[in-house]
């Protein structure tokens, strides 16, 4: 399975046919990834992206891939998540459970939710973020860090002219999305742009124009602000998203 890879800047773009064989394409390379990081370090840390694109991803990491990685020593985490109970259909959370938890018996100790339990948000994102710092130390430097895009540009729950891009000391954060369910917690650019590695998994012709725009460097647009200083990133894209680049 071929893909198309070039390069704008600090940004590695591969392209393929079709989201299934981007999907396929994101798999391979996690596998690979995962598997030389924990050849020289104990654990690896993974944050997982909502929404609907990487559900083909989750699938194939459970299903013809289950194998190629050691799970018992991956640890996961969120980059945003809807202010919603674990069992919301809108759930983050929920979707990984039932995608990639449940199916590959990920270990309870590895899975770190953000806690939508708790009574404010503001308190929930002081306290994942007090549990990231337990685990990462005194930076954010995340192994791999998976995004999505949305048609307004914006990625994770850091929408297009909202306060909290503002940010520049949390690592965890509210964030207020334009559709219910509103509330939302997110990791902030400081600690998506600590990350050892960056990946955006962006399929379909209606994401097209604002991948040529964030890739342009309109500042306007969120995604365009998610440069790791020191790590890895690569935009994988179906060829309908990748039209006109």
């Amino acid at each position: 399975m071929a893909t198309f890879e070039r390069r704008m800047d600090k940004r590695v773009l591969r392209i393929a046919d079709t989201a299934d064989e981007l999907a396929k394409a994101v798999a391979e390379a996690m596998a690979e990834k995962v598997s030389r990081t924990l050849s020289q370090q104990p654990l690896f840390s993974l944050v997982l992206s909502g929404g609907n694109t990487p559900q083909r991803l989750y699938r194939l990491l459970a299903g013809e891939y289950a194998l190629q990685i050691d799970w018992n020593r991956v640890h996961l985490f969120w980059g945003d998540e809807r202010y919603v109970p674990y069992d919301h259909p809108g759930s983050n959370f929920r979707l990984a459970r039932e995608t990639l938890i449940e199916p590959l018996h990920i270990p309870g100790e590895n899975v770190h939710p953000m806690p939508t339990h708790i009574d404010t948000p503001s308190q929930a994102a002081r306290l994942y973020e007090s549990a990231l710092r337990a685990f990462l130390g005194n930076a954010p430097r995340f192994d791999l860090v998976l995004l999505g895009m949305g048609t307004d540009g914006h990625t994770a729950s850091l929408f297009p002219g909202t306060p909290v891009l503002q940010e520049r000391a949390r690592w965890v954060a509210v964030g207020e999305a334009p559709v219910e369910p509103r509330v939302r917690l997110t990791l902030t650019l400081p600690a998506l742009n600590a990350a050892k590695a960056v990946y955006f998994l962006v399929t379909g012709a209606d994401k097209a124009q604002t991948v040529q725009r964030v890739l342009a460097g309109e500042s306007v647009l969120p995604a365009a602000l998610v440069l790791p200083r020191e790590g890895e990133l690569v935009w994988w894209l179906d060829k309908a998203a990748a039209k006109g680049l």
